[in-house]
């Protein structure tokens, strides 16, 4: 399977496959923007498969540098999936995703009827 460009409310989404390139810190996501820029997409979604083993241990920083590099270049990130056995563990990325959630940069979603309804209410 392959990546996916979907309009999503007036929103250009890509949706990236589950298998591919991990963004385990700042230099790869420069892989995911490239292919944000090249379809024209102005919101991201990165399932938590593609997310490095580290990304979701705020405590390196990892999740922090990566999301900054998004909000330098105008893209919002949405990362897909079930993440509750790290928010689980740690309130402070319970907080963080809690936070964010409530934002429009960064979103953390089960799935994409979930994204579909916050871009719903966001437009």
């Amino acid at each position: 399977m392959t990546d996916q460009t979907r309009d999503i409310h007036g929103v250009r989404v890509l949706v990236f496959n589950a298998q591919g390139d991990k963004l385990v810190g700042e230099r790869d996501a420069n892989i995911f923007l490239s292919a944000i820029w090249e379809h024209e997409a102005t919101l991201a979604v990165i399932p938590v498969s593609r997310l490095g083993d580290d990304f979701l241990d705020l405590r390196t920083r990892i999740a922090g540098e990566v999301i900054q590099k998004f909000v330098n270049y105008q893209v919002r990130l949405v990362i897909l999936g079930d993440i509750s056995a790290w928010t689980s563990t740690s309130k402070a990325l319970r907080d963080f995703v809690y936070e964010t959630n409530r934002g429009g940069s960064l979103w953390f979603v089960n799935d994409l009827p979930e994204l579909d309804q916050k871009l719903s209410a966001a437009g």
